[in-house]
């Protein structure tokens, strides 16, 4: 069993080389939009659990899903090269909706009408001053 500091260091480095990976190297057009959101590993390194999402929403989840586990084999192998362990953790792929949660939320803060604070004084109209 490793060092949750150690878990959080290996799981930083698996985000940042499989973010590499997707860019460079995989072909695969239901990955073209893929974004990893978080790389989890517990502390026996035996799994990365590697949260997903997309710009194209959830209505593409279930293709993305079956994208990367198509290429979890591939994609554990080139991150086995990049990233020194004396075993490399099996990969587990997760759609992450809060991403998209994020948005929606920000698009209905946005269409509030807006309030004036208590602090402010309200400006006076100046054609209602007759």
């Amino acid at each position: 069993m490793v060092s949750k500091l150690r878990a959080e260091r290996v799981a930083e480095r698996i985000h940042e080389e499989l973010s590499n990976i997707l860019i460079m190297e995989v072909s695969d057009p239901r990955l073209g939009m893929v974004s990893i959101t978080d790389v989890s590993v517990d502390r026996e390194l035996a799994f990365a659990t590697i949260y997903v999402s997309s710009l194209e929403g959830s209505e593409a989840a279930e293709g993305i899903i079956q994208g990367l586990n198509h290429a979890r084999g591939y994609l554990r192998r080139a991150l086995a090269q990049r990233i020194q362990l004396r075993s490399f953790p099996r990969l587990r792929f997760v759609w992450d909706p809060i991403p998209e949660r994020a948005d929606k939320i920000d698009r209905l803060l946005d269409s509030l009408p807006e309030i004036p604070s208590p602090t402010e004084p309200e400006q006076e109209d100046p054609d209602l001053d007759g």
